[in-house]
């Protein structure tokens, strides 16, 4: 039983008011919750003081359990901060026959404040399990109580060899005794004979541990923690050093931290699967005519309609009763091949008249002295005439000069009816190219 003193009691209160204040100041500190989590745990202790090294029942012999609360507030990626309360129980027996047979079992309470180191964050990714350590300072409360008697309330008596009797051990005593076993039931409050001394301290636990995570708001953690005390007395037997305990813990952090966002998060994929950027009632991602001007009538592709089937929409055709295969120019207006076959062969018959008037031959001279080296370097060509605006459009380049192959290319997207050149804006685009 853990009794607690006026003493005491006002030293808890103290210690409870300051991690209250300290969990409130966390709070206003992230009033968004977006770093603030709890964490509940339930774990073993091991004592690893005086007590219980001299028993043969092995390690986890004495192994209690006990339970924790905590407050945790993360600081960037890797640091935090947290408060913890934890009760448990703490015990220890020897049965080492040559050794007094000493036992104890304590209540423990207590609380205190950790400083945390996180890996989950560390790197592009956070990561689904991860390392983590942390240290601190803590308050705890204990009472040792020793199992001294059975339920008769007759005190235990340890022989020599290894039996608990009713009676001291003696010659006289041997065939009187009667053997017993101990309940386990721990009634009687440990004192020393020769100190009165404080049944608390101050401890300091370091732990290394794992989180994995389980969901957004979630995490299971795993941990061990190694807690050393300012006092001999948990055990209330004071021999050597300081007594301290291990703990091996397992439980649930809850954390409030917003969904991390990622390269998507801000993408709106509903509004991108039903848009329709040129309002034709087609979505864009059925849309194979994207662009169509409002008002047009559109089909199930969001096409515009052609009726005369030559390749340009009604709302562009100026000839919407085309001859089925004709061929049209880009305004849907049928071409008259015959016409453009005499246009070019009147072309091709001016064509030597307008050379000459660009061409003109050198005299030929009966005897030509060799070149000097700066006559015989290249003449550039340079341009004699500036590019009219309505041939800009075919200047694909744009270094203001018509080339024969740009010649070539405006020929070809007339004769496929893709050009809104007429034949005489062919026949002035070929003589200018003679002329510049």
């Amino acid at each position: 039983m853990l009794i607690i003193t006026k003493r005491n009691l006002m030293l808890m209160n103290r210690f409870s008011t300051k991690l209250t204040l300290l969990a409130v100041c966390l709070s206003f500190f992230n009033s968004s919750f977006s770093q603030l989590g709890v964490t509940a745990q339930v774990g073993g202790l091991k004592f690893l003081g005086d007590v219980g090294k001299k028993n043969s029942n092995g390690f986890l012999n004495g192994i209690k359990g006990s339970v924790a609360l905590g407050a945790e507030y993360r600081i960037g990626k890797v640091l935090g901060v947290g408060v913890e309360g934890m009760y448990g129980k703490l015990s220890g027996s020897d049965n080492d026959k040559n050794a007094p047979r000493l036992n104890f079992e304590s209540k423990i309470m207590g609380g205190g404040l950790n400083v945390f180191a996180f890996f989950d964050k560390l790197g592009q990714e956070q990561k689904d399990a991860s390392p983590y350590i942390h240290a601190g300072v803590g308050y705890l409360m204990f009472d040792p109580y020793g199992d001294l008697k059975n339920k008769n309330n007759i005190s235990y008596n340890y022989w020599s060899d290894g039996s608990i009797r009713d009676m001291i051990e003696s010659a006289d005593t041997k065939t009187l005794s009667m053997v017993i076993k101990r309940d386990y039931t721990y009634e009687s409050q440990l004192k020393d004979s020769t100190v009165t001394y404080a049944r608390n301290t101050i401890f300091f636990p370091v732990g290394i541990g794992a989180t994995f995570k389980m969901g957004d708001h979630a995490n299971f953690r795993i941990g061990a923690i190694y807690n050393v005390c300012l006092t001999d007395y948990l055990d209330n037997h004071k021999e050597g050093g300081n007594d301290s305990w291990a703990s091996l813990n397992v439980g649930i952090n809850f954390h409030f931290a917003k969904k991390e966002k990622d390269e998507y998060s801000d993408v709106d994929f509903a509004a991108i699967d039903n848009a329709d950027s040129d309002g034709d009632g087609v979505k864009d991602l059925d849309d194979k005519c994207m662009g169509t001007p409002s008002g047009v009538k559109v089909d199930a592709t969001g096409c515009p309609e052609d009726n005369d089937g030559d390749g340009v929409f009604d709302y562009m055709d100026k000839e919407l009763k085309t001859a089925k295969d004709a061929k049209v120019d880009a305004n849907g207006v049928t071409i008259n091949e015959e016409e453009v076959a005499k246009q070019q062969l009147e072309w091709m018959t001016s064509s030597a008249k307008r050379r000459e008037k660009i061409v003109v031959e050198p005299p030929v001279q009966e005897q030509q002295a060799a070149p000097t080296p700066e006559q015989a370097a290249p003449v550039i060509m340079k341009k004699t005439s500036s590019l009219p605006a309505q041939f800009a459009s075919i200047d694909y380049n744009s270094d203001g000069f018509i080339s024969s192959d740009e010649i070539k290319m405006t020929l070809d997207d007339f004769s496929k009816g893709e050009s809104s050149f007429k034949q005489a804006d062919l026949n002035k685009l070929i003589d200018f190219f003679f002329e510049q």
